[in-house]
Parts: C-alpha cells; sequence; structure tokens
C-alpha cells in the first residue's frame, strides 16, 4: 500500500507511483497523497486515455521541492511546441478523454466475456488497464504469430512469469475487436486440427 511505504519510518526515499492507465482503473488515482506525503511523486501520460502515444508527453505530480529537482537536471526545452500544443489540446478536452475511456471500459467487457466463452481460453485475467491478458490451452506462440502475419496484431506473453500461453490485446474499437476475435477463433481452429 502507497501511504504504507509513504509513511514508514525506515523508508527514506521517494514513492513513485506510475499511473499510466489510471484512467482505466477502479482504484483511484493517488494524487491526493501527493499533499498528504513529502515524498509522493505521481506520474501520468498521455499516451493511454488520451491516446497521443506519438507526442511521448507525461507529467510529474508532487511535492515542489521534488518537482523543482527534477526541472534542475532535466534538459533544457525538452518538450518541442508541437508535442507542447497538443498536450495543452488535449487537456483542455478532456470530454473526449471520458467519452475514449467510456468506450474502451466497454470494449473491454465485452471482449472479456467474449474471451471467457471461448472454450479454449482457459483464463482472462482482471484487468485495470486498455488491454487483456488472457491464457489459451495451447499453442500461444503460433497463434499470435499467425494472426500477426494475417493483419491482427496482439502480443505473445508466454515468456514472461506466470504467464505461460498467454497473450495480451489491446482494446480497440468494436470493429477491431470484432476482428480479432473472429480471427483468433479461425486461427486457433487452423493450428490446433
Amino acid at each position: 500500500d502507497i501511504r504504507t511505504i509513504a509513511s514508514s519510518p525506515e523508508y527514506k526515499g521517494l514513492v513513485i507511483v506510475d499511473e499510466a492507465y489510471v484512467d482505466f482503473s477502479t482504484v483511484p488515482s493517488a494524487t491526493s497523497l501527493v499533499t498528504e506525503f513529502d515524498n509522493v511523486v505521481v506520474l501520468q501520460t498521455l499516451s493511454k486515455a488520451f491516446g497521443l502515444a506519438g507526442i511521448r508527453c507525461g507529467f510529474a505530480i508532487g511535492p515542489s521541492d521534488v518537482i523543482q529537482l527534477m526541472n534542475n537536471v532535466k534538459a533544457p526545452y525538452n518538450v518541442n511546441k508541437l508535442t507542447s500544443d497538443a498536450a495543452a489540446n488535449a487537456l483542455r478536452n478532456t470530454h473526449v478523454l471520458k467519452k475514449n475511456v467510456k468506450e474502451v471500459l466497454e470494449q473491454r467487457e465485452m471482449v472479456a466475456k467474449q474471451l471467457r466463452q471461448l472454450d479454449f481460453v482457459v483464463k482472462v485475467y482482471p484487468s485495470d488497464s486498455n488491454f487483456l491478458l488472457f491464457r489459451v490451452q495451447q499453442k500461444a506462440n503460433e497463434l499470435y504469430k499467425t494472426m500477426a502475419d494475417n493483419g491482427v496484431v496482439s502480443r505473445f506473453r508466454g515468456n514472461e512469469m506466470h504467464c505461460n500461453e498467454c497473450i495480451r490485446v489491446t482494446i480497440g474499437t468494436a470493429e477491431e475487436n470484432q476482428q480479432f476475435l473472429e480471427k483468433l477463433k479461425t486461427v486457433y481452429a487452423e493450428l490446433t486440427n
């Protein structure tokens, strides 16, 4: 728990909270802890919920002395004008963010439900992000590769600890998700028959 670590007399460092996926989570942001503790820094990005990965822009929320130290060591002019304008525009239009997040959450639930109905899907893991991790009975790597060769991209995660036969899929539009599910069924049947 963040509060426990931040208040521990034994711990003398900063507590950095990565909230890249906070907009998709049921867990509230830790930003309120910044005013409560002088060692909590929260990192957020415009890459995920805002869909602006291409501008590579994020920000830190923390105690003013820590933010000042960060500013002292960053490169001068490290955010270009185009990135700055795109970020400012996104932050002025949070209604777009809310709409995007709502759509992703609805689609995430739909994809998870449909994955759970497939007899070859062993498990769909809980998610507080814009992607789902799921385990298939067999041939996850071949499944991933064949789907990618056919234009449907996911990520093989079978080499990660505790992720044997797992695939990660980013939640897209309704059409993209339907295409993914159809291709998943077709390719899995081809590989296992």
